[in-house]
């Protein structure tokens, strides 16, 4: 065998082992893993981040989980096998899709964890926002308007990571409120899944114990619908209720007075954020070392954290309708 058939065989199979870096000539392919767009909020996140890999001169593969963690794993050996060069993922279970990073590490493709951090594996990035920051954000603001008095609090899925996180910083501003007295927390339960009907159940429930309830802190805004329409239900008016997402019904519901407060995320700078990492990571270019770290059990993983705002009846058009991200018309129908 000559030298030069040598060599082309040794390239051609070094060629085998090298991924996740885009030629020069050809256009960054990202795939996005989204567990689901079962919610408002996750279209628009998949539209911002579509476009803006657009505007950088890259392509984008969709996928849906339709909330299937198994499914999602296949939807990932899939996107691997026709060559993405990166992969970013809304993980349908926090755990089950650490195979997924695994997968794409073992072909040296990057992944990027967005909104919901994957546990226990080899990251490359997470963007988010600060979780802990926004569970606190809904506390303080409900306890600013009722400083005593009956809290529940239903969580959101157990499954993502967020719920514990959304949780933690709840309870960072409750507890204090607790040990003076102030406060007293007739009910905590975190859902199965981030769904109206959980919100709903969970609300009969805490209503079937008679106690009086002077506040609900919702992991969402679907829970928070769920809240509102057990308590319309059951005639019981003048209860504050928090929810996160800034979906057009609660803003509608915060209108209505029937929902105190949501949090709104900067859903189109995450998605830039995510679209600029994937970009540079499929070019193997430098990343701005300007990121934060945060644990998932396995390593500390670089994290974009970006800042939550809360909405409410007063501040509707300084933030989520001067933002672009809902129109005035649809939120005041």
């Amino acid at each position: 065998m000559n030298y030069q058939v040598k060599l082309f065989i040794l390239l051609f199979l070094a060629s085998l082992f090298v991924g996740g870096c885009a030629q020069k000539d050809q256009p960054v392919e990202v795939g996005f893993l989204i567990h689901s767009f079962d919610r408002e909020r996750w279209e628009n996140d998949r539209n911002y981040f579509v476009e803006s890999v657009k505007e950088l001169g890259g392509t984008v593969t969709v996928m849906d989980a339709e909330n299937d963690a198994d499914k999602q794993l296949e939807q990932a050996k899939e996107l691997l096998a026709k060559g993405v060069d990166v992969l970013v993922v809304v993980p349908v279970d926090q755990f089950a899709a650490a195979a997924i990073a695994e997968e794409a590490h073992n072909k040296d493709v990057k992944v990027i964890s967005y909104d919901r951090l994957i546990k226990n594996c080899k990251l490359d990035y997470y963007v988010s926002t600060d979780n802990v920051e926004i569970g606190a954000l809904q506390a303080n603001y409900l306890t600013t308007i009722k400083p005593t008095g009956n809290y529940a609090i239903i969580g959101g899925a157990l499954r993502d990571n967020n719920s514990q996180l959304l949780y933690l910083g709840q309870r960072n501003v409750l507890q204090p409120l607790v040990e003076k007295g102030d406060i007293n927390i007739i009910y905590n339960e975190f859902t199965k899944s981030w769904d109206e009907d959980e919100g709903y159940e969970h609300t009969k429930k805490l209503l079937s114990g008679g106690e009086k309830v002077d506040a609900i802190l919702a992991g969402n805004d679907e829970l928070a619908m769920g809240v509102i329409r057990a308590l319309e239900e059951a005639g019981v008016e003048g209860v504050l209720v928090a929810g996160m997402d800034a979906d057009l019904r609660n803003l509608q519901e915060i209108v209505a007075g029937h929902q105190t407060c949501t949090v709104y995320k900067p859903y189109e700078k995450m998605a830039s954020t995510a679209a600029d990492l994937a970009m540079k990571l499929g070019r193997c270019e430098e990343c701005e070392k300007t990121y934060q770290t945060v644990s998932n059990g396995k390593m500390l993983v670089p994290t974009v954290f970006h800042t939550g705002m809360i909405v409410n009846r007063e501040n509707l058009k300084l933030t989520v309708i001067s933002e672009g991200y809902q129109r005035e018309e649809e939120v005041y129908r």
